[in-house]
């Protein structure tokens, strides 16, 4: 073998041809890359007079609304994904089936009611309704308590007391319009629903076998904390960059026509994709508003958004999500209107 052939043998352990395994880098250069590419990063900043940026009013505005959103929202976030994770863990799937009513139209109210005890966020929502349609439970049923879970619980009803303090109505009307629009959908589902719009689910939730209760209870926890945590930072730095960004004459062109201002916040609601533990003190921090607007904020949110909206296509196919999700963004809207100008 000449010398040639053997610098050709050697670099195969560095490069890798078009029908050959490329060499995985080691956790040790990624971290050396990134780190370089930190330092290369914040010398372009520091050149460029990023110092004298962080330090424009504008920016420590929009920090300070971010960082009170999040750490309002953070105690109810923590307290319902571990009811959440509790009840997805220790509560047996069969026992919601044997609490409901033969009748499914009776069924929609009570599974509806259901939410107001048995609480979740509604990333947990639509697995656990997964789970009750296959274990028997009417779709209708099982579509009403999917929709007022994560809207109706205690820790939902509390942090929205806490975020507009001295408002008990806004916590009364969240209440009912929510309990509302879950048995709306549900009658509507069961009148006009088809079975070829509905995939089974087959993923299985809740307890498996073999599996330790309190494993499932940790990674439960653990999944849904991360999962609706991530999205309640994303949440508040939108709704911080909203405040900050949006010039006034924009907001007072939305906030001063009526059905302008609800239609807006409830897209915004859709779009933001807060968790409902934490979406009272985005909707209390958009003070240029009608609190009817945001009350249709805090009610669209837990039921449609785009998170939700692609859990559903997963769980129950497209057709479904589609459907669904524009029908109850129409219902919602309508009945929180109602209620805002009755209560509110």
């Amino acid at each position: 073998m000449n010398k040639t052939d053997d610098l050709a043998a050697d670099s195969r352990h560095v490069l890798a041809g078009p029908d050959e395994p490329r060499a995985a880098p080691s956790d040790r250069a990624y971290i050396v890359g990134a780190g370089i590419s930190a330092l290369i990063l914040g010398a372009i900043l520091l050149k460029g007079g990023a110092v004298e940026w962080l330090d424009h009013p504008g920016l420590r505005a929009w920090q300070t609304i971010c960082v009170a959103i999040t750490v309002q929202a953070i105690p109810f976030l923590v307290l319902g994904t571990l009811i959440s994770g509790a009840v997805n863990a220790f509560v047996p799937a069969g026992a919601f089936g044997k609490a409901l009513p033969s009748r499914p139209a009776l069924a929609v109210p009570v599974a509806s009611a259901a939410g107001v005890v048995l609480p979740g966020c509604e990333c947990a929502s639509v697995p656990v309704a997964g789970s009750l349609i296959r274990r028997g439970v009417p779709p209708p049923a099982a579509f009403a308590f999917l929709l007022s879970a994560p809207a109706v619980n205690p820790i939902v009803l509390v942090s929205t007391a806490v975020a507009f303090p001295g408002n008990p109505a806004m916590v009364v009307a969240r209440l009912v319009a929510s309990l509302a629009v879950s048995m709306i959908m549900g009658w509507l589902w069961l009148r006009f629903g088809r079975s070829q719009w509905l995939r089974m689910p087959s993923r299985h939730s809740g307890h498996e076998h073999g599996r330790s209760r309190w494993s499932e209870f940790r990674l439960g926890f653990q999944h849904d904390f991360l999962h609706a945590g991530g999205f309640l930072v994303l949440g508040a730095m939108a709704a911080a960059t909203f405040n900050v960004t949006v010039p006034r004459p924009w907001m007072e062109t939305f906030s001063q026509s009526a059905w302008a201002s609800i239609l807006f916040l409830a897209l915004l609601a859709i779009v933001l994709a807060v968790c409902s533990e934490a979406d009272a003190f985005v909707a209390a921090s958009l003070t240029g508003f009608s609190n009817t607007a945001r009350l249709t904020f805090m009610v669209v949110g837990p039921m449609v958004d785009l998170k939700l909206a692609a859990l559903q296509a997963g769980t129950f196919g497209r057709p479904f999500a589609l459907r669904f999700s524009l029908a109850t963004a129409a219902v919602a809207v309508a009945v929180s209107a109602a209620t805002g100008w009755c209560l509110l």
